[in-house]
């Protein structure tokens, strides 16, 4: 396994769609274990999405467990392969940040509950209920897949992004 590099905004290749992985293999899978450990080495991070990483594959880790928004019934580790968001209900405005906009966070509308379908890292189908933090946290991964960075969902540019404290 390996620490990969992050790239960082405004790298064009944040803003390109990525192509939908064909086969759940021992390659994918051995780059899954890759950006689960870049995602655990960085700051607090909840999820990681393989463009991130320079990797233009529909994959996306969220893991919300260790953060004190999470609501109690969330997943855990989820590993999501091609995911789709199929339902969604309800809007809240939230704050984001993003390991690859490392010197921002911004206020983003989101959906409050969500069902995304996706492969697991198996190859098999699965369909996960998520809420709160959470659906925000698929959501924003997602939208990776879709070269699309919270800065371009800011409820507005002049009010609603923030410079890190600290930096």
């Amino acid at each position: 396994m390996a620490v990969l590099p992050i790239l960082t905004y405004p790298d064009p290749r944040l803003k390109q769609v990525s192509r939908p992985v064909e086969r759940v293999d021992d390659a994918v899978r051995a780059f899954i274990a890759d950006l689960e450990e870049t995602m655990r080495a960085g700051p607090a991070a909840v999820g990681i999405a393989a463009p991130q990483v320079g990797r233009l594959l529909r994959i996306v880790i969220v893991d919300v467990s260790g953060a004190r928004r999470a609501n109690p019934d969330h997943h855990g580790r989820m590993v999501l392969v091609n995911p789709e968001i199929v339902e969604w209900e309800g809007l809240a405005v939230g704050r984001e940040g993003c390991l690859s906009v490392p010197e921002y966070t911004g206020n983003v509308v989101r959906a409050e509950r969500i069902t995304v379908r996706a492969l697991d890292e198996r190859g098999e189908p699965r369909e996960w209920r998520c809420t709160g933090y959470e659906a925000r946290a698929v959501q924003h991964e997602v939208d990776h897949l879709d070269g699309i960075l919270f800065l371009d969902r800011l409820v507005s540019r002049r009010t609603d992004l923030f410079r890190r404290r600290g930096r």
